[in-house]
């Protein structure tokens, strides 16, 4: 018996203007933005930071909304909000601009 296990329908993919690859690499090379609470631990990820502007229901913001955080740091904000890392969603999306512009690749349609 064959049983198909390849989900019936797949998401629309992320529209191009939201999508920085090299970005989020050069994020990940960053050290994480609450190293200083310490309790890093694992790879680092890029957190994206709330951006009404560019966030929809059911899609990711843009990536330039990234910080780059540790495994550790981003299950915590994921699970328990912004406030368990010890930041707002203001802070958190002021954090992101600063490490846009601190980026010296091609922002793209991004800028």
């Amino acid at each position: 018996m064959n049983i198909d296990v390849r989900s019936r329908k797949r998401n629309a993919p992320r529209p191009a203007w939201k999508v920085a690859v090299a970005y989020h690499q050069w994020l990940r090379g960053r050290p994480c933005a609450m190293a200083h609470m310490g309790g890093c631990d694992g790879k680092m990820e890029a957190a994206h930071t709330p951006d009404p502007a560019s966030k929809g229901m059911g899609t990711k913001a843009a990536d330039k909304n990234a910080i780059p955080l540790c495994h550790h740091h981003h299950a915590l904000h994921t699970v328990k909000g912004w406030s368990a890392i010890g930041l707002t969603r203001d802070t958190a999306q002021a954090m992101a601009d600063a490490y846009w512009r601190a980026w010296k690749g091609d922002k793209g349609e991004l800028a």
